[in-house]
């Protein structure tokens, strides 16, 4: 029983972590109300885009009676704003509105705002907050989705771990061994290669640049290492509960969050 519970504590605590990171992060879709001849619209506007993807922003306002045009420059520079009308759209059981924009190179960013107007007049949307879109490459599954596993049981372990160091269980360190060599295959192997792929770059972080996914990415590693050296010969449980903790604290920063950033002026990929 004290397995189960161990087990299914860990569990709960990784997917609310996983779902805290996701919807909290910059690249995930902006959420929105609109409201649009008396009915109001649940929005989800568009924060990151791959290389082979079209590049246009989707409004799902399903009143072809309405209308409405995008805004857009590139993030990070003195431009100035461009113009483009959303077009109607119905394909699929979906309706909605949608308009291109020019698609940027990896790491390369636009912002925009737009408005709509409906019969009772011209609304004005995200103007003082603009909504960013982060372009990257795309990056081959057989790379991407053994990251994302191997990473989400890294941090299954880890949380289990750290729940047995609490009471311990005699197996917390076979877990945190196991989580250590997690993190080196998913978040320093794998990690990087998706990183390349995406935006051009292997490593950003230190001490080559302030990337705060690889860099979260090496604190929880270091921490980790300490926990399984320090439990090499002797029972210090101490070390693993705090190593989970900062693994569980790092990973509920949201991913990509000051991530890879293309700097127009230079050409040069650094960091937001």
């Amino acid at each position: 029983m004290k397995n189960f519970i161990l087990w299914f504590l860990a569990f709960v605590i990784t997917i609310a972590a996983a779902v805290y990171q996701r919807k909290t992060g910059p690249t995930y879709p902006k959420e929105i109300k609109a409201g649009v001849n008396g009915k109001e619209y649940a929005l989800k506007l568009v924060r990151s885009l791959s290389l082979d993807e079209n590049s246009e922003v989707k409004l799902a306002v399903e009143d072809s009676t309405a209308k409405a045009t995008l805004f857009y420059k590139r993030f990070g520079t003195s431009d100035e704003y461009q113009q483009s009308e959303f077009e109607f759209f119905h394909e699929r059981g979906k309706a909605g509105f949608h308009a291109s924009v020019p698609p940027q190179p990896a790491a390369g960013k636009l912002q925009y705002y737009f408005t709509i107007t409906d019969s009772q007049g011209t609304k004005t949307y995200m103007m003082d907050e603009p909504v960013v879109i982060r372009y990257k490459g795309s990056v081959p599954a057989w790379v991407l989705i053994p990251h994302i596993l191997i990473m989400f049981v890294a941090m299954l372990f880890s949380n289990l771990a750290g729940l047995m160091s609490l009471v311990k269980h005699p197996k917390y360190k076979i877990y945190g061994v196991w989580t250590l060599f997690l993190l080196i295959i998913g978040g320093m192997i794998l990690g990087p290669v998706v990183q390349l792929y995406a935006f051009g770059e292997l490593w950003t972080g230190i001490p080559f640049g302030w990337d705060l996914t690889d860099n979260k990415t090496l604190i929880a590693l270091l921490f980790w290492i300490l926990a399984v050296y320090m439990n090499r010969k002797h029972d210090r449980p101490v070390y693993t509960a705090v190593a989970a903790f900062m693994l569980l604290l790092v990973y509920s920063i949201p991913h990509s969050l000051f991530g890879s950033q293309l700097d127009y002026s230079t050409g040069e990929v650094t960091q937001g």
